[in-house]
């Protein structure tokens, strides 16, 4: 262009979607002296970190692979996220292994009971607490990076990736797929609204709606699990194995109606701990976590040996400290966020129900297997049972270290989608996986070494050693392949892809519920973790080939 056509030359940042996505473009703008009108030149390159053309998504496992490492500015995001949120991950696991310990020396039949009961607790929880914490840690992400963008001028925002139709909801429209792009206009602008009156307020506090819908919800949750448990505690536990006249059953019932009576504090704890993962703080929650399983750590001993309690002062523990996490962080959430809704109409139950109902039966599915092998070990005895669950609960804490990626992958993708950042996307996504890789390896020698020489502490019972060292293969060597599934776990719904993780999930639990029955009954215990490994692997492998035939939120790649 001339240069007597040119007064200002500014370069500004402007959104083209790409196949439904959004790519953040440099554009020039021009002013005709002659006109005073702006013309436009615009240019949109994908960056080469995106794939330039790829007809796969592999290559996220070996890109920029020897800086994994390195803490530049992903790396010290990633780590700032991840590290407080794996510590808090694993405080839970870890009290819930000194509960073991302490259990496990009031006998076999009482470590038994116990870990009946936690199953049957964990697998009723884990059908609200997942798909709660899940999407609300993507829902407060995106809300919060659209109300600073806009306080800060930025133009133009991934509308679309907000409203939470993602390119998954394209491939599967002709489906039992959902789409709320009739309404994505009103939700953010309710969203962009509530913040820029928000801003003009004397408060400091944010005014994100999911907050208050999220909490809600868990509160609700939560008081409807504690009376369902309490009230069909000895059914449910006839289910599970534990029959009448069973030793485990008079241990199993007690622990499991006190231990019910903190399901509230659980749920909303939970879900005030995705509010934070959304701001991407993961020390609040980490804090709060460590106070809590400290004061669980220290009554434990008390109440079941000093107090005579047995394992009703393990579960009286527990849920004391379980309403101890919850007051410490509904005192750090109302400081900075409007926890009280401006109205109903700002509240997201729609956006929950939709994207959670999907989640919902991703879960059932999850957990499903995990009770199910917990189900089956209790019909071998109780010495196969008490095995079974110490090798569970190593396995579900150590594996669970990878969750701390999996929550900084989602709050980091969900941002990024947000803003349009596809080559962020793409950096993060490949720094993720290669850092649970390493971190599968790792954990896999640990445990390898440790559980061989350190079963003892868990208990001194020789049959239950015993069950316990042939497990130890399992346990240890499917560490790699758990670390990913976790972390694909946060990839996935940091790019809004539920519908694909329900619906495989789905898939590979009608897979691995044969494989469970057929493994436990024909080779018993080892049988029993043989599939769980069948499950963990399928699990994996789901994921991965997503990623890997670059479809749904990462059919980008192929432009």
């Amino acid at each position: 262009m001339e240069n007597s056509q040119v007064e200002l030359n500014k370069q500004v940042a402007v959104q083209h979607s790409v196949d439904g996505r959004s790519c953040m473009s440099n554009t020039t703008v021009y002013v005709n002296e002659a006109t005073s009108k702006e013309e436009t030149v615009h240019s949109c390159p994908i960056p080469s970190a995106l794939g330039n053309g790829r007809k796969t998504g592999l290559h996220f496992f070996f890109k920029d692979i020897c800086c994994v490492f390195k803490l530049d500015e992903l790396g010290r995001e990633v780590a700032s996220i991840a590290i407080p949120a794996a510590l808090a991950l694993a405080a839970d696991p870890l009290a819930s292994l000194v509960d073991t310990a302490f259990i496990g020396q009031l006998g076999s039949v009482e470590l038994a009971a116990v870990g009946v009961s936690i199953a049957i607790f964990n697998q009723v929880s884990k059908v609200a607490i997942y798909p709660l914490v899940s999407v609300t840690t993507s829902f407060v992400a995106e809300e919060d990076t659209l109300g600073s963008n806009v306080l800060e001028g930025k133009p133009n925002i991934d509308l679309e990736k907000s409203s939470t139709v993602t390119l998954e909801t394209e491939e599967l429209a002709t489906s039992s797929e959902v789409s709320d792009s009739p309404t994505t206009n009103c939700n953010i602008s309710t969203v962009v609204n509530n913040c820029i009156d928000s801003s003009t307020r004397e408060s400091k506090r944010k005014c994100i709606p999911s907050v208050s819908t999220a909490l809600i919800i868990g509160a609700f949750l939560g008081i409807l699990q504690a009376i369902l448990l309490i009230v069909t505690a000895k059914i449910v536990l006839h289910i599970m194995g534990v029959k009448k006249g069973s030793p485990m059953l008079g241990p199993a019932m007690r622990y499991l109606t006190l231990r019910s009576l903190g399901a509230p504090a659980v749920l909303l704890s939970l879900a005030m701990q995705g509010v934070f993962r959304g701001f991407k703080d993961t020390k609040t929650p980490l804090y709060a976590t460590v106070a809590g399983d400290l004061t669980n750590i220290i009554l434990d001993p008390i109440l079941i040996f000093s107090f005579h309690l047995g394992v009703s002062g393990a579960a009286i523990a527990h849920v004391i400290s379980q309403y101890l996490i919850t007051l410490i962080l509904v005192c750090k959430l109302v400081s900075i966020v409007d926890v009280l809704p401006r109205s109903m109409k700002s509240l997201k139950f729609s956006r929950f129900l939709r994207c959670g109902t999907l989640l919902l039966a991703r879960v059932i599915a999850v957990t499903f297997c995990v009770t199910l092998a917990a189900s089956l070990a209790a019909r071998h005895g109780p010495s196969p049972m008490a095995a079974f669950q110490i090798c569970l609960q190593v396995w579900l804490s150590t594996s669970l270290l990878a969750d701390g990626l999996a929550v900084a992958g989602q709050a980091i993708l969900a941002s990024a989608f947000a803003k349009g950042d596809l080559q962020k996307v793409a950096l993060a996504t490949s720094r993720v996986l290669q850092l649970s890789i390493v971190l599968g390896l790792a954990l896999s020698v640990v445990l390898g070494v440790g559980l061989q020489f350190g079963s003892g502490i868990f208990t001194k019972d020789y049959n239950v050693i015993k069950e316990v060292h042939k497990a130890i293969p399992f346990v240890a060597g499917t560490q790699t392949i758990n670390s990913l599934a976790f972390v694909f776990d946060g990839v996935n719904f940091g790019a809004s892809d539920y519908t694909f993780s329900a619906y495989s999930m789905v898939a590979v639990a009608a897979v691995s519920i044969p494989s469970l029955f057929l493994l436990s009954n024909g080779h018993g215990f080892v049988g029993i973790w043989t599939a769980l490994t069948i499950y963990m692997s399928l699990r994996t492998f789901a994921s991965v080939w997503r990623m890997g035939s670059a479809t749904g939120p990462w059919r980008f790649l192929r432009k």
